[in-house]
């Protein structure tokens, strides 16, 4: 009787002990998340600038979008949530939009699909 008690014992423990490092892996991605959102908010706010510079520095505009890109890899292999995958694919379809507006000569390209899926990856990602 001893032994079975001892052996749940030591089966609830392992349980207990493994939902508490899941929920530190979920808090790290949460985590993670946050920090991406935030990277990716200032690497748009870097866009932003550079598309209403008066120079039109295409030059900056393709290091935004290069910045923007490589924080959208971080989360696409991180992420199971369905909205911020779908975020995540608006963001890179209107990375995509910019790039392909630059390279065709246009130094005043439309970043609204841009600025609206990083406001999504960005609510997504801190909510509430």
């Amino acid at each position: 009787m001893k032994r079975r008690r001892t052996i749940a014992l030591a089966a609830a423990t392992a349980a207990a002990v493994t939902t508490v490092l899941t929920g530190c892996g979920a808090l790290d991605k949460a985590m993670d998340c946050v920090k991406t959102a935030d990277a990716i908010a200032t690497s748009v706010t870097n866009l932003q600038q550079a598309v209403s510079n008066a120079s039109n520095d295409v030059t900056q505009i393709e290091e935004s979008l290069n910045s923007i890109s490589t924080e959208l890899g971080n989360l696409k292999d991180t992420t199971d949530n369905a909205d911020l995958s779908k975020a995540v694919d608006d963001l890179t379809k209107g990375v995509d939009s910019v790039r392909e507006a630059v390279k065709n000569g246009d130094t005043t390209p439309d970043i609204t699909p841009v600025t609206d899926a990083a406001t999504e990856i960005g609510k997504v990602c801190t909510p509430g």
